[in-house]
């Protein structure tokens, strides 16, 4: 599907998921959606790890079971096609709980 090496798209989901976490470290949930900019980086870089899970091979994310790569990429469908729907504190939950344990086991993976 992709021409990018699997393992390049998981850097691809770490760094994105990183970015995530970086600018929200300081942030309570009522700060985050006052700051238009930030929600605009964080809901894009979820965007990003959502393409970049779409791109993964079937037979790696086959290989990697323990990971919800459906979820990943459902969540992704529902911020860019409902943009003006989005819920924010589902991406809040979302930040705050999935995402740092999804780039612990990314993290995991030897290529």
């Amino acid at each position: 599907m992709s021409k990018r090496q699997p393992s390049l798209l998981v850097e691809d989901i770490i760094d994105s998921g990183n970015k995530i976490l970086i600018y929200t470290a300081s942030l309570s949930f009522e700060e985050f959606i006052a700051d238009s900019k930030t929600v605009d980086a964080v809901v894009r870089n979820f965007e990003i790890i959502g393409e970049a899970v779409n791109r993964l091979p079937e037979d790696f994310k086959d290989n990697h079971s323990d990971i919800d790569w459906h979820r990943i990429r459902g969540f992704r469908n529902r911020i860019v096609h409902d943009y003006f729907g989005i819920d924010y504190s589902i991406v809040w939950k979302i930040k705050e709980t999935f995402l740092p344990e999804l780039l612990d086991k990314l993290k995991s993976l030897s290529f």
